[in-house]
């Protein structure tokens, strides 16, 4: 009897264990040596070396392929050194890695809510989730490694965005076959304008797929008998994403982003025991990003393998010869969108890059093709989906770049050329064009009167204010709302850049090519004409490589608009900020973004017309353009001063908390110190890549400043360096310098801290430093992270928002 009771519990025992296998339950650890395999033996979650290394990661491999394959790795950035690391789930449901000999924790999961009961499980596609033991509910999951890819993409796995929280799923390729730290190479789907895949080297984009067509990917060859996978592309108002599935579930597929930045996409031979490559992007030299400029289009049977479209010619005819084809094509014959132009057809091609593209689902072509027409900003038009007979309309609004030609797959592109050379398609619809045109006429006609008074009276405001003094001349372009409406393509969302307290800000192209951003005011803005007419006259006096560049400004009836050059590499908040951009950002091109801001403000607190305090720098008000130039931008909540002014007080404060002096945020002084304080924020969040607000620490409560003051006087500032950064043995004393004069400039007292002049000079210098004091705000306050004073205004990006209010003097 006490036999077969032990075999029944051994038996349990077994069963227990048996079921248990694909999960940890909270307190119990995964030693180096254990492993955790899915229900159906399909994956195993480990410790492992790569390569040659010795160093030791929490990943994931497939369980019954004979070449050990690693498909994600937990900790990648950190390795364990040997192998005494442990995976733990601990009581609230966050999993982590721990070092047993000394506690320290390598790496660790992350959730904004608990559960009662939560267990870490390795599911059978792959995806190791934590959730409530007895909800399988994927939308309730706490965490899941499908929300972290590392370099490969498996079936049922997103690559896309969150259009609401903005957080992206995104491949990115391993240094090496020895460390799986993120490499240099990322694979993003990019939303911009219509959804396509891209293929980056650091900021630099290789490679598109073209926009999705229903079917594929523009650009991806046409799979005449793939029955290994399928794949689509949702799009709705919450989120965007690419995935595939597998047909046949005893098949294993993968796709990877190498180390070389080539994506691949392999299949398991079982009866070869290998892996068989599939296909790879890019295929060819074709698919090089933009090979052959505007207008070009390239195929990899010519030679040479560019050539113009049909009815275009190159724009520089000696350059092409030399196959230097970086300034692509123009029309041989000129458009002229009054007299009508007309499309010609381009079938079986990679249509280009959608950036700047707008796009509806449920038009019809001819629908597509009339309403382009119309727009003289409307380059070209294609169906948005080839599937069937066609739906749907994909309009392209300037130069069309990255075009290649295909012999199987590609779809039709219409593209705008001069009315004699087009296909003479659009003949049909001269007569309603010409209807509706006199039509529009008519009525315009009618509320003419009404306009022209609008328009006046917003236009003879502007004057009225204007010439109160000779000296405050407007001093910059007045640009038509034709031309701003058409740059913008009638300010489509899909050219929206942003929304803030002035208004929204959208991206256009002015038909000299040049890309602007457009700031207009909305009526539900707080601000008025005499506030948007002291902003144009501020900042049209401001002209330094260091401040963002406004262009010219719009008036038309209650319309109001400011007009800016367009900085491509957007905000600074999104590169310092993100963990992938930040790696691209090494030391010198910080130290390079620190002492341009640095220039920028000496020129407005000294040797502009007006000394200017600008009131609300901070992160995303510093703008980045092509060549990673900071510009500071927003100068929404400038005062402008005479010379022998220094300070004002005010008792309206507003700015971002975070970045405010604590004169100007508690009693409302506010003076050129103010911004060196707020310059002094910046730098340490340059050096930590952390943000003073929200910043959390487990051994003390101070926000960034005060940990920032607490590693100074320890003689640890080293440990506030962003771990980018660190291994740069080169650049460490100029690192640790510019936190030095981080602390100069957020010192509690304004009398205390350095003026710009000297900032720059301690910058480009090596001399001895004063000692800093206690910085401003060194004891925490509660405040959180989403807090601010007022509304935003000229922003890029979803940083903390801040009021845009000028008041001038």
């Amino acid at each position: 009897m006490t036999s077969l009771f032990a075999v029944m519990l051994v038996s349990t025992y077994l069963t227990a264990l048996c079921c248990a296998l694909d999960t940890i339950l909270p307190g119990k650890i995964v030693k180096d040596g254990d492993t955790i395999v899915s229900h159906a033996e399909r994956f195993e979650l480990g410790f492992f070396s790569p390569g040659d290394s010795k160093n030791r990661y929490v990943g994931i491999w497939y369980k019954t392929v004979s070449v050990k394959t690693v498909v994600w790795v937990a900790n990648r950035k950190v390795s364990v050194n040997d192998t005494t690391g442990v995976l733990e789930l601990s009581s609230s449901g966050i999993l982590s890695i721990t070092n047993n000999t000394n506690g320290t924790t390598i790496w660790s999961t992350n959730s904004s809510r608990s559960v009662l009961n939560p267990i870490a499980q390795l599911l059978d596609n792959g995806n190791l989730v934590i959730r409530e033991k007895n909800d399988d509910n994927p939308d309730n999951y706490l965490w899941q490694s499908f929300d972290y890819p590392t370099d490969t993409h498996l079936p049922e796995m997103k690559l896309g965005i969150n259009l609401v929280t903005g957080f992206e799923r995104y491949l990115s390729s391993w240094k090496s076959s020895d460390d799986p730290a993120p490499g240099g190479f990322t694979y993003h789907l990019d939303p911009t304008g219509y959804p396509h895949l891209v293929l980056r080297n650091g900021p630099i984009e290789t490679y598109q797929t073209g926009p999705w067509n229903g079917a594929r990917f523009s650009g991806r060859p046409k799979l005449s008998q793939n029955r290994i996978y399928t794949h689509r592309l949702v799009y709705t108002k919450k989120e965007v994403y690419y995935t595939f599935e597998l047909l046949n579930s005893s098949v294993f597929s993968r796709f990877i982003l190498s180390q070389s930045g080539e994506g691949q996409r392999w299949t398991w031979v079982y009866r070869a025991q290998s892996w068989e490559l599939f296909l790879k992007l890019p295929t060819d030299n074709c698919d090089s990003y933009g090979r052959c400029g505007a207008y070009g289009s390239c195929n990899i049977g010519n030679g040479p393998i560019c050539g113009c479209l049909d009815k275009f010619m190159p724009k520089y005819e000696n350059e092409w010869k030399k196959a230097d084809w970086g300034h692509g094509c123009v029309r041989k014959k000129p458009l002229n969108c009054a007299k009508l132009d007309g499309f010609h057809k381009y079938s079986h091609v990679k249509v280009p890059d959608t950036k700047s593209s707008w796009f509806d689902d449920r038009m019809s072509l001819r629908e597509c093709e009339r309403l382009c027409l119309k727009n003289c900003s409307c380059m070209a038009y294609s169906n948005v989906k080839i599937t069937g007979a066609g739906r749907g309309c994909l309009q392209w609004h300037g130069d069309l770049i990255d075009i290649r030609e295909l012999s199987g797959g590609g779809q039709d592109l219409y593209v705008r050329v001069a009315f004699s050379d087009s296909d003479g398609s659009n003949l049909l619809i001269i007569l309603p064009v010409l209807v509706s045109t006199f039509l529009l006429v008519l009525i315009s006609a009618c509320c003419l009167w009404q306009r022209k008074k609008n328009r006046l009276h917003g236009n003879n405001h502007i004057r009225k204010l204007s010439v109160k003094s000779k000296t405050q001349d407007l001093d910059l372009p007045f640009l038509r709302f034709n031309a701003i409406s058409s740059a913008t393509n009638h300010f489509a969302l899909s050219n929206k850049l942003g929304q803030g307290g002035f208004g929204p800000v959208f991206k256009g192209i002015l038909q000299d090519g040049q890309e602007i951003a457009v700031k207009c005011l909305s009526e539900t803005s707080k601000q008025g004409t005499n506030e948007f007419v002291n902003e144009v006259k501020c900042i049209a006096k401001l002209q330094h490589r260091n401040l963002v560049r406004l262009l010219g400004y719009c008036v038309q009836g209650e319309d109001k608009m400011l007009v800016y050059e367009y900085m491509p590499n957007k905000s600074l908040d999104l590169h310092i900020f993100d963990e992938t951009q930040s790696m691209f950002l090494d030391w010198p091109r910080r130290f390079h973004i620190i002492d341009g801001i640095a220039r920028g403000l000496l020129y407005l607190h000294q040797d502009s017309q007006l000394r200017i305090i600008h009131r609300d720098l901070k992160a995303s008000n510093i703008l980045l353009d092509k060549d990673m130039n900071p510009k500071i931008s927003d100068f929404g909540l400038a005062r402008s001063f005479r010379e022998n002014e220094t300070g004002a007080n005010t008792d309206r404060v507003v700015g971002t908390y975070g970045y405010m002096s604590p004169e100007y945020a508690i009693d409302g002084l506010f003076s050129v110190k103010s911004d060196v304080f707020g310059f002094g924020v910046l730098v340490l969040e340059i050096v930590s890549g952390s943000k003073n607000r929200g910043f959390v620490h487990r051994d003390h409560c101070h926000n960034l400043l005060g940990h920032a003051w607490n590693l100074h006087r320890e003689n640890r500032s080293v440990e506030l360096i962003h771990e980018d950064l660190v291994e740069d043995s080169l650049h460490i004393q100029e690192v640790l310098r510019s936190i030095h004069i981080g602390l100069l400039c957020v010192q509690q007292s304004p009398q205390d801290r350095p003026n710009m002049s000297s900032v720059v000079l301690m910058l480009g210098s090596d001399g001895e430093l004063p000692v800093p004091t206690q910085p401003g705000f060194y004891a925490e306050r509660n405040v959180g992270e989403g807090e601010f004073l007022s509304y935003a205004d000229f922003n890029y990006s979803a940083n903390v928002s801040s009021s845009s209010l000028l008041e001038g003097r």
